[in-house]
């Protein structure tokens, strides 16, 4: 009685928006850009992965659209001592299949994290500097670090809890079937169909209330303008990632709402520093092997940077919805430097590096990178290929659907990457350990660095602000690992995404910094 009452009122009050705008029955279609590779929230570390598996499963401590930390499944933690973390966890929570959620869940998920097969970005590094773990009482649990770690409560905001009974015995294969995916979460596993779609449907025993949708279904849609067809016909109520070139257009159609935010990804080049020779991909203008790596040289990494235009990136190939970028976040995150700005667009001085580092005619390269992960990516690689024109840099491209892409990358087969990072902590400090400290599995550092630079000055740096407590002193110190990362061209930054999210008229989204797309998010407009 209760439900159809619910119904009723629900079907009464939407009722008056226009048909176009809504599906049936608290139903929603969404499309998304980017395809799912896994149901099991601690394969992959990816944003599209991490944005749905955050509808069935849940964080001890989550992030508002601002990525302010918030509570979630833990209502309190503090730091007992500088080694000592103690987490109060919520009461009367029940997974999908009825069983109680307890402490003990949290200390199986923590242990299965490092241990998920053939990850091709692993959750580690959010779970290393735990070295012990206490079960006070079925809601306390205390977590014990071997130096102090001040990012602790950070970390596990990225790490989504999963149930003990249903995970003992699985592998990644029993989440992506659904039979092992049992959350905390407002959503339920319904269906999921590789580079297709996932169905969801509400979780009505939810801790947190009701959510505005009964049933879910994300779409994948990677090609943009098959993405907006939807849109227009009706097929999808919400599209993320609005192709750059239809964003005026739906802007002045009044049957659709536009939202937008400067996000938290910064669009980047890793460079392959790994062997001492030519790494792959880079060769003379002939074809052949260079005697050594052209990367390892500074000089090389900072006229890489100086031959691309950012301001003709941001203009031009994304028509204004990206920032050029100075390091790893946008200047308004904790941790950034005031000090770093853009590299300007000089060719010139780009051909006099080279030629210091004994390039003076350039070489060849392939720039790899995905075509369906980033807005404009497979366009921004082109771009960067034809800047390099300027500079003697021979520049053929080559890009990939990204299940392939991100796969190949790991295992280091490209020499020049053109790569993403959002960082879900909201701070530089975890992105420096994650994509530029010196490569270490074991000790969860530079685990998505792909280019294997290693410099001990800012592994030093970053070190000791990661066992600061002050936050003041902890974020001169990243600020300072920042600089020294950028000033060596670590890596090179191109530009910040500006997300843009499209709804059909009868529905709001609420824009988000880490680029989400979360059902919870999408409501009818007031």
């Amino acid at each position: 009685m209760k439900r159809t009452l619910r119904l009723a009122l629900a079907a009464l009050a939407l009722a008056t928006l226009p048909t176009a705008a809504l599906a049936k029955d608290r139903e929603v279609s969404i499309g998304l850009q980017a395809a799912i590779t896994s149901m099991d929230p601690h394969y992959h570390n990816l944003s599209p992965n991490n944005s749905m598996m955050l509808h069935m499963f849940e964080p001890l401590i989550r992030r508002d659209a601002n990525q302010k930390p918030v509570p979630s499944l833990a209502t309190s933690w503090r730091a007992v001592d500088d080694l000592t973390w103690e987490f109060k966890l919520r009461k009367n929570v029940r997974f999908h299949d009825g069983s109680p959620f307890t402490a003990e869940d949290v200390v199986f998920t923590l242990k299965r994290v490092p241990n998920v097969p053939n990850s091709p970005s692993s959750f580690a590094t959010f779970t290393k500097p735990i070295v012990d773990m206490k079960v006070v009482d079925p809601h306390t649990i205390v977590f014990k670090t071997a130096v102090p770690h001040v990012l602790l409560p950070s970390d596990l905001a990225s790490v989504l809890i999963v149930s003990k009974g249903a995970g003992e015995k699985a592998a990644t294969e029993d989440y992506n079937s659904g039979k092992a995916a049992i959350g905390t979460g407002p959503y339920k596993f319904a269906e999921y169909v590789p580079n297709q779609r996932v169905v969801l449907k509400a979780n009505y025993g939810y801790w947190g209330g009701e959510e505005p949708w009964d049933k879910i279904t994300f779409k994948i849609l990677t090609n943009p303008a098959a993405r907006v067809a939807a849109l227009l016909s009706g097929d999808v109520q919400m599209i993320e990632t609005v192709p750059t070139s239809d964003i005026a257009k739906l802007s002045k159609d009044p049957k659709f709402n536009l939202v937008d935010k400067v996000s938290n990804r910064v669009i980047y080049v890793h460079l392959n520093q790994s062997t001492e020779k030519s790494p792959p991909f880079v060769t003379d203008k002939s074809g052949k092997p260079l005697e050594k790596n052209p990367f390892r040289d500074s000089r090389v990494r900072k006229a890489l940077s100086m031959g691309i235009n950012r301001d003709a990136i941001a203009d031009r190939i994304m028509e204004k919805k990206a920032v050029p970028a100075a390091q790893l976040l946008p200047d308004f995150f904790y941790g950034t430097s005031k000090k770093l700005k853009p590299v300007k667009f000089d060719p010139e001085g780009a051909k006099k590096l080279l030629a210091e580092a004994g390039y003076p005619n350039g070489f060849a390269i392939t720039i790899h990178g995905p075509n369906n992960r980033y807005i404009n990516d497979d366009k921004v690689a082109q771009a960067i290929a034809q800047f390099y024109t300027r500079i003697g840099v021979d520049a053929k491209v080559e890009t990939m659907p990204s299940a392939v892409y991100f796969t190949r990358a790991t295992k280091l087969e490209f020499g020049y990457m053109v790569l993403g990072w959002g960082t879900e902590s909201g701070e530089q400090g975890s992105s420096l350990r994650s994509l530029l400290a010196t490569y270490d599995r074991n000790k969860g550092m530079g685990v998505t660095n792909r280019g294997r630079y290693s410099n001990p000055e800012l592994d030093k740096a970053l070190t000791i602000a990661l066992v600061t407590m002050d936050e003041k002193k902890r974020e001169g110190l990243i600020q300072q690992a920042a600089e020294i990362a950028m000033n060596d061209t670590a890596l090179i930054p191109i530009h910040y995404e500006v997300s843009t999210w499209a709804t059909a008229k009868g529905l709001r989204y609420e824009a988000r910094t880490d680029q989400y797309t979360l059902a919870s998010g999408l409501k009818p407009a007031k």
